[in-house]
């Protein structure tokens, strides 16, 4: 039984919550997936969206502990992230693959895909998969929307931890998260290890 997670039980810590997430649940509606793949972009990272200040465009990462960030890439990916600290502060959680659980045949539909792996494999796949759009940006996760974190369904294995992905500043940085050997995890074979 997935319950919806309360605020107080999330991580106030960028990467504490990035690797707390690993094994949770992602729950929109008639659909939901177990997190298994994460990325941290924590309070000064040149990286991370919050880096240069709030703007209109930002402003979610900006909101306390748990609400949702949702920013588009390559003019049609959407992206959901996580904010992750304290109110005006701003950094957040990139949610990175899922491992689907409920709703598998609206999944696929929504994809154009029957096969399995590919369904929530990557962050544009998930929000498609899963219904996530720019109208969840600053959605309270963890408040009664149709939107929102819930526990685990089942333990998380072992937790990887690696560079992020894609990424040509602060690349170096070890914040990206993962359950080894689940094959939702996205990205090269060599970084899930």
């Amino acid at each position: 039984m997935i319950r919806r997670l309360k605020r107080s039980e999330l991580p106030e810590d960028t990467e504490a919550l990035a690797r707390y997430l690993i094994g949770k649940t992602v729950v929109h509606k008639a659909v939901s997936g177990r997190i298994v793949e994460t990325e941290a972009y924590v309070i000064g990272d040149a990286a991370g969206h919050a880096y240069r200040g709030p703007t209109p465009r930002n402003h979610s990462l900006f909101l306390k502990l748990g609400h949702a960030y949702v920013y588009v890439v390559y003019g049609r990916l959407k992206l959901l992230n996580v904010s992750s600290e304290r109110a005006g502060v701003g950094a957040g959680v990139l949610i990175r693959a899922l491992e689907p659980i409920e709703g598998v045949a609206i999944m696929q539909r929504r994809r154009g895909t029957s096969q399995l792996r590919d369904l929530t494999r990557g962050p544009g796949c998930l929000t498609v998969a899963i219904g996530v759009s720019m109208r969840h940006d600053g959605v309270d996760l963890c408040n009664g929307g149709p939107l929102w974190l819930g526990s685990a369904a089942k333990p998380a294995g072992p937790i990887g931890i690696s560079v992020r992905i894609g990424l040509t500043r602060e690349a170096h940085r070890r914040l990206r998260f993962y359950e080894r050997g689940n094959p939702f995890v996205s990205g090269p074979r060599r970084l899930n290890a």
